[in-house]
């Protein structure tokens, strides 16, 4: 019934969207709140991850609707009985900073996870903390998640082909989109998750969303010293300095340093450590500010030294390998900033650099010589990445209150990627280069309509040329031109409720199936002409309809997001792989990106902050997610129409409380859930479904900071990538079945900090 409830909030404005759902609600979204509703809506269907059911089934989903409605309406009479006995506090406003606007964006779905939320959780690492964010997942084939999906879009992996990321990542306006491995989050005072396609405010082209992490601002006052410790041999030290300099100069410094032994043990080589991380991260920035002017410069290091040793042949935590591969990424970025502040206008200049080397290796076989004579194999793979970055970005924003606001920008990078690939059946190392440059020119003015109604409109127009070259003979060129957009009407009626509706279009380049190309001669004559076409795959675009309702109780000290969207891609592309006997007698298996002919994701997201006392603050979130294939048949002719796409469980939820249980100690409690999910396009192979409960438990003292802190206390299972297509064990003569990696288990730490500045009593 989700496809259902989802359909009753959204308008169909394609023929995609007028189809009938019948899909079950999931009953772990009915655990989440209360048991009577989960054994009212087990008698709904639930035959998730199908074609839609016929319409023989509408009497039982109109029951199905009833059921949920009469449920929805008691929590919302609930919730107003609470919220009346409730006492009136105040809520810190919540500012969108991604577009450099320095204001709330209208009409933006997004989620800002803020520093406190980070301590409370222990969070060294983005992945740590996004099950904060409704329809937003994280996926792994390394020491650490490196991709990122928003709404069930976004890349999973990467190994020879180059990737044009779905999501765009930024780091004070460095696009690191790709390098997700980079981020850490010590002195971030923010991350802001922005979903749905953007672009018309911001230099960074995004399908399905973006991430953009805030540093400090050099302007905070502070000198610190942390340290923590947690199980698995964790370990983490950290300092920062900031604040004034002189007059109109303020600068800032910060450094960290974690390691850890992971949560992986070798049998083999008699080891915990093969998958250990060893991460140093270092900032510094200096500012000038004078009247009109004001010239930021920043500096940033990350040096990530992480051994990869996460697949086991008997889907444990515990492997067999007897060469353990590596997960290194050095980040070297620089930016400048020049803000000027005119009559009328603000101009905004960026320039920056960025450039990374990542090592990513990993013993293919996941065992030993001797492990089954005469099955066996022993192979090794190594990927070694230089990419280098430079962008300049200059925006023109209008600085009045005239009823017309608008903001125009240029925007210019230029990337370069040289990848060598050691591979234990290539005669010789692989090398391939990729050279891009994006240029765009985007904007958009907003109007008011009337003292209650307001309309905005915004474009971008992006060229990218791309040169791919290899030493397999593949030497390809592309030149792509593409526009997105973005109009909406924001109805302002009450001066703390807002309501909006959008309408988007997004749009992703193609690119070369670099690996397909160079195998193709190798091929018998029919696959070669089958899979010609297959060479490319084509850009991909998407509109996207999102209806928005954002409210604020100041008596009652609640603020609210609710989001409902649908969205409609064509040409998607896709993940797919094939297996091909070549002349000689061996098999080939090549992975390749593919062109689904559309593909539908539709949804709701609701966020809320509720301070029913000075002592107590409630926070909660779900996320539902509808994604299938609308239309898709693979190049190996199976129909994969109405599959659900994969990264994309049909419910997420978030519930926290924080209790002040005294003027300098407080209690967080929190619980986070997701509905299982596929890990492929190309597989079965699910991620089941998953509640973790996380705590934490905050003092201070003068100049001291204490947090005790645990993530999935109850120690539930959970995975980040599975296979299901290949067998890899010589034990069992390489019998098809499933494996998976592991996420972590349960983590508990301590982390203290000292102020030499004393916090404020």
């Amino acid at each position: 019934m989700l496809r259902t409830i989802i359909s009753c909030f959204v308008m169909p404005t394609h023929r995609a969207f007028t189809r009938s759902f019948s899909s079950g609600l999931t009953k772990g979204l009915a655990k989440v709140f209360i048991n009577a509703l989960t054994r009212d809506l087990t008698s709904c269907d639930s035959n998730r991850h199908t074609k839609p059911r016929p319409a023989s089934h509408r009497t039982h989903i109109v029951s199905c609707q009833r059921t949920l409605y009469s449920y929805l309406f008691g929590c919302i009479g609930l919730l107003g009985w609470t919220i009346a006995e409730g006492s009136n506090n105040t809520l810190e406003e919540v500012t969108v900073t991604a577009t450099l606007l320095n204001e709330a964006s209208p009409a933006l779905s997004a989620t800002v996870l803020a520093e406190p939320q980070m301590q409370q959780r222990g969070a060294v690492h983005l992945e740590n903390l996004i099950s904060l964010a409704p329809n937003v997942a994280s996926s792994s084939g390394a020491s650490r998640n490196r991709f990122f999906q928003i709404r069930g879009i976004g890349e999973r992996s990467q190994f020879v082909e180059p990737i044009n990321p779905s999501v765009g990542i930024l780091l004070d306006g460095i696009d690191l989109s790709g390098s997700g491995g980079a981020l850490t989050l010590y002195d971030l005072q923010q991350v802001e998750i922005l979903r749905g396609p953007q672009g018309t405010l911001m230099g960074a082209n995004a399908l399905a969303g973006l991430i953009a992490l805030r540093s400090t601002g050099t302007d905070s006052a502070i000198r610190e010293i942390t340290a923590g410790l947690e199980n698995n041999g964790g370990r983490h030290v950290g300092a920062r300095l900031g604040g004034t300099l002189a007059d109109g100069l303020s600068g800032r410094m910060a450094f960290q340093q974690f390691q850890s032994d992971g949560f992986v043990n070798n049998q083999w080589l008699d080891r915990d450590d093969t998958n250990q991380r060893d991460e140093l991260t270092g900032r510094a920035a200096l500012r000038w500010q004078a009247a009109k002017h004001a010239l930021e410069v920043a500096a940033y290091y990350t040096d990530i030294d992480n051994g990869y040793d996460a697949f086991s042949l008997d889907n444990t935590r515990s492997t067999l390998s007897d060469e353990p591969g590596e997960d290194d990424l050095t980040l070297k970025a620089a930016r400048l900033n020049w803000d000027y502040r005119g009559n009328a206008y603000k101009s905004l200049l960026q320039m920056s650099h960025a450039k990374t080397l990542s090592t990513y290796s990993y013993d293919e076989d996941w065992s030993y010589v001797g492990i089954a004579p005469g099955w066996e194999y022993s192979s090794f793979d190594q990927y070694r990445r230089d990419r280098s970055m430079s962008s300049a970005e200059w925006r023109l924003l209008s600085d009045t209150p005239t009823p017309n606001t608008w903001a125009l920008g240029v925007y210019v990078r230029k990337e370069s990627e040289a990848l060598r690939r050691d591979y234990t059946y290539l005669s010789s190392p692989f090398h391939s280069d990729i050279d891009t440059l994006t240029t765009a020119l985007f904007g958009q003015i907003n109007h008011d309509i009337n003292e209650q109604l307001a309309g905005f409109v915004g474009a971008r127009v992006e060229q990218r040329n791309s040169d791919y070259v290899d030493n397999a003979g593949v030497d390809r060129s592309f030149d792509l031109s593409y526009w997105t957009g973005r109009a909406g009407l924001i109805w302002q009626y009450q001066s703390d409720q807002q309501l909006y509706v959008t309408v988007s279009r997004g749009a992703r380049a193609g690119g070369p199936n670099a690996r397909l190309l160079a195998s193709i001669d190798a091929l018998p004559a029919a696959n070669q002409d089958a899979l010609s076409r297959l060479g490319t795959y084509e850009e991909e675009t998407l509109l996207s309809l999102e209806l928005g309702w954002v409210t604020f109780w100041p008596e009652y000290q609640l603020r609210s997001q609710l989001s409902l969207f649908a969205m409609d891609r064509q040409d998607q592309q896709a993940k797919a792989s094939l297996v091909i006997p070549r002349s000689d007698g061996s098999t080939a298996f090549i992975d390749y990106t593919d062109n689904a002919a559309a593909g539908i994701h539709r949804g709701l997201e609701w966020e809320a902050t509720w301070r029913p006392t000075e002592s107590l603050t409630w926070n909660a979130s779900i996320g539902l997610l509808d994604a299938y294939f609308d239309e898709y048949i693979s190049a190996t002719g199976e129909d994969l129409s109405g599959r659900s796409q994969p990264q994309s469980p049909e419910w997420q939820y978030s519930l926290g409380a924080t209790w002040a249980l005294h003027q300098r100690v407080s209690l967080h409690l929190e619980a986070v859930g997701s509905d299982d999910y596929f890990f492929s396009d190309r597989h079965t192979v699910n991620a089941p479904e998953t509640h973790q409960i996380n705590a934490s438990l905050s003092g201070q003292h003068r100049a001291w900071q204490w947090t005790l802190w645990g993530r999935n206390l109850t120690d539930k299972n959970t995975f980040t990538r599975g296979f299901g297509t290949f067998g890899n064990d010589p034990r069992k003569e390489y019998r098809l079945e499933a494996y998976r990696q592991y996420g972590e288990p349960r983590m508990v730490g301590f982390t203290l900090q000292y102020r030499f500045t004393e916090r404020p009593k």
